[in-house]
C-alpha cells in the first residue's frame, strides 16, 4: 500500500521546483500525469550533457537533469496553446485532485487553465502556484530563477568565504536549493490541503514564491538579524553561533568539525591531546568560545596540520564528538551508510535496465516509498491517459493536427 494511492495530480510544471514536488507526491504513491509540449518537452530535457546512456553504451537523449526529478510519472504530450489541446487537458483536471503549475503569475488565465476556471469544473482541486514572486506585489509578474533568488533573498550574502580574505566573493549554493526548497513546501501544503479537504469537502487555491521560501529558509541567519539589527556577514565554513563549528586543513587535506555543546567540546579536546585549552575560563562555555573565536580556532588550526586528517577524524570520531571527511559526489555515493540505507536505487529504464537514481530519504514503515517507473520518455504515457477518455479515432485526428503526440499513437 502507498501512502497517496487514489490521489491524482496534474503536473503542469517544469525545470525543478514543481516537478521535485510532483516527484515527491509520486514516490508517496499519487498518480502524477505530467504534461509537456510535443516534440520538445520539459525544458530540461534539453539541459544535458550528461545524457543517459543505453544498454550498448551509446548516448541517449533522455538528461540527467530531467531524469533527477521526474521519476514514476505518466507523460503526456498535449499542445496547451492550441483550444483542443485546453479542452484535453481540462478534461483531465476534472478526473484531478491536484494540480502543480509554475507559470508566471496570471499566464494559464488565456489558456483555461487557471485556478479559477478548473475550480468551477472541478470544486474539489487543489491548485498549487510555484513562481518566483507570488501572486501579488511589485514584481509579481517577473520570472523567477533560483539564482536570482539566492542573491535577491539573502542568502548569497552568507555564503562564501569571509570577507578580506583573498578572493573571497559571494557564492550560490551548489545545488539549486530554493527550487528544492519550495517543492518539499509545495509538497506539505499540499498535503495539507488535502486533509483540510476531508474536513471542508471543498479545495483550494496555494500561492507558492520562491523568494518566500527562501527568506524563510535563511532560520536563524534571519532571527539573528531580527534579534540583534546585526546583518549575517559572511563567514565561509565557520557558524555564526557555534565555536567550534567549521572546516580545518590537516596535513593532507580538509575536515569538518561540529561541536555542538560544552561537553563535545570537553570530549575533543582530551580525544585530540589537547586538555590544557579546558585550563582556559575563556573556552569553557559556548558563548565563551563565540567571544574568543579567533584565538581558540588559531591554536585549533596550526595544532591539526601536524597529522594527516583521517587521524584526527578517527580520533574524534571514537568519542563521539561529530566529525567527518568532505566527499566528492562519488565518494559520498559510495559511503557504506549511504548504501545500507539504499539511497541509491535500480528503476530499469526501457533503454537502460541497469538505470539507477538517488532514492528517497523517505522512509516509512507502513507504506513505504515504491520505485514504481523510471523517468518517461516524452510522450510515452499519451495513449495510455487519454484513451480513457477518448475514442482511438478521436486520439488519432488529435495527432494528426499536432494538439498531442507520443508513443505508440
Amino acid at each position: 500500500m502507498s501512502a497517496l494511492k487514489g490521489i491524482r495530480v496534474l503536473d503542469l510544471s517544469r525545470v525543478l521546483a514543481g516537478p521535485w514536488c510532483g516527484q515527491v507526491l509520486a514516490d508517496l504513491g499519487a498518480e502524477v500525469i505530467k504534461i509537456e509540449r510535443p516534440k520538445v518537452g520539459d525544458d530540461t530535457r534539453m539541459w544535458g550533457p550528461p545524457w543517459m546512456l543505453n544498454q550498448h553504451g551509446q548516448t541517449t537523449r533522455e538528461s540527467g537533469y530531467y531524469q533527477s526529478a521526474n521519476r514514476n510519472k505518466s507523460s503526456v504530450a498535449i499542445d496547451i496553446a492550441t483550444v483542443e489541446g485546453q479542452k484535453l487537458v481540462q478534461h483531465i483536471a476534472q478526473t484531478a485532485d491536484v494540480v502543480i503549475e509554475n507559470f508566471k503569475a496570471g499566464s494559464l488565465k488565456k489558456y483555461g487553465l487557471d485556478y479559477a476556471t478548473l475550480s468551477q469544473i472541478n470544486p474539489k482541486l487543489i491548485y498549487c502556484s510555484i513562481t518566483g514572486f507570488g501572486q501579488d506585489g511589485p514584481r509579481a509578474e517577473e520570472p523567477g530563477y533560483d539564482f536570482i533568488i539566492q542573491g535577491m533573498s539573502g542568502l548569497m550574502s552568507i555564503t562564501g568565504e569571509q570577507e578580506g580574505q583573498l578572493g573571497a566573493s559571494s557564492q550560490k549554493v551548489g545545488v539549486a536549493v530554493v527550487d528544492i526548497q519550495t517543492g518539499l513546501y509545495a509538497t506539505i501544503a499540499i498535503q495539507a490541503a488535502i486533509i483540510a479537504r476531508q474536513q471542508t469537502g471543498v479545495g483550494q487555491y496555494i500561492d507558492l514564491a520562491l523568494l518566500d521560501v527562501q527568506v524563510a529558509g535563511l532560520a536563524n541567519q534571519g532571527m539573528n538579524y531580527l534579534s540583534s539589527g546585526c546583518t549575517p556577514k559572511r563567514m565561509g565554513n565557520s557558524h555564526p553561533n557555534i565555536v567550534p563549528y567549521q572546516t580545518f586543513k590537516a596535513r593532507d587535506k580538509e575536515f569538518i568539525i561540529a561541536c555542538g555543546n560544552d561537553k563535545q567540546f570537553k570530549d575533543l579536546c582530551i580525544a585530540i591531546g589537547k586538555p590544557e585549552l579546558l585550563d582556559n575560563s575563556n573556552y569553557l562555555r559556548n558563548q565563551d568560545r563565540v567571544k574568543y573565536r579567533h584565538e581558540l580556532i588559531a591554536i585549533l588550526s596550526e595544532y591539526f596540520l601536524t597529522h594527516d586528517a583521517r587521524h584526527w577524524v578517527d580520533a574524534i570520531h571514537a568519542v563521539k564528538v561529530p566529525v567527518g571527511v568532505i566527499n566528492s559526489v562519488a565518494d559520498a555515493l559510495q559511503e557504506p551508510q549511504i548504501q545500507s540505507r539504499n539511497m541509491v536505487v535500480n528503476i530499469p529504464h526501457v533503454d537502460n535496465t541497469d538505470f539507477k537514481m538517488i532514492g528517497s530519504p523517505i522512509k516509512m514503515s507502513g507504506t513505504p516509498i515504491q520505485y514504481r517507473n523510471a523517468p518517461p520518455r516524452l510522450g510515452e504515457h499519451t495513449k495510455e491517459i487519454l484513451e480513457q477518455l477518448y475514442t482511438d479515432n478521436e486520439l488519432q485526428a488529435f495527432k494528426q493536427q499536432g494538439i498531442i503526440d507520443g508513443i505508440g499513437l
